[in-house]
């Protein structure tokens, strides 16, 4: 696996795990779906540790299943569950933040 230049303000903040680096992925693409090879792929995170946590996060409420195509199924973020709304709101707020450089905090 290619290890990734630049950490996202993301994984700097609340650390580098596999799980963590798929939601930063899926936070960062939160309008597509992705099937498992891809997500892994762009996430850095081995195909078979994806596989051991994604139920968790499906059952969680987390991730959804969108569709299937061949043998391939597709999820996405569920812009429907209060926490992967907040998760949205805190990645813009880092992100609006590191931007800003403020020393008052921003209110969203």
């Amino acid at each position: 696996m290619k290890a990734k230049k630049d950490k996202s303000l993301f994984l700097e903040q609340f650390g580098d795990t596999p799980q963590l680096r798929v939601i930063d992925f899926m936070v960062e693409n939160h309008f597509f779906d992705f099937p498992l090879t891809e997500m892994a792929r762009e996430s850095n995170v081995s195909y078979n540790s994806l596989k051991n946590f994604i139920e968790k996060f499906i059952d969680s409420g987390i991730f959804i299943k969108t569709r299937k195509i061949g043998k391939s199924e597709y999820y996405k973020l569920n812009l429907n569950n209060a926490f992967v709304r907040n998760l949205i709101k805190l990645d813009w707020i880092l992100t609006k933040s590191n931007i800003f450089k403020s020393e008052t905090p921003i209110v969203v």
